[in-house]
């Protein structure tokens, strides 16, 4: 099955700081989010997602880089 990835508009690149090259995606239950320019690669657990959620919230999904 073929993964989907999407572009984060307006994301700044922590590591190079090109803006607009960062992509989202989850493997195996994990989000990780990648710069397309110097592949720094940044994963957060799905645990981590689902606890930033609120209960009323319509929120695909909350990425918070550490």
């Amino acid at each position: 099955m073929k993964q989907k990835k999407r572009f984060i508009a307006g994301a700044t690149c922590p590591e190079c700081k090109a803006m607009d090259t960062m992509m989202l995606y989850k493997e195996n239950d994990v989000e990780k989010v990648e710069c397309v320019q110097c592949h720094h690669t940044m994963t957060q657990p799905k645990e981590a997602v689902q606890a930033s959620t609120r209960q009323f919230e319509q929120v695909i999904g909350v990425f918070n880089p550490e």
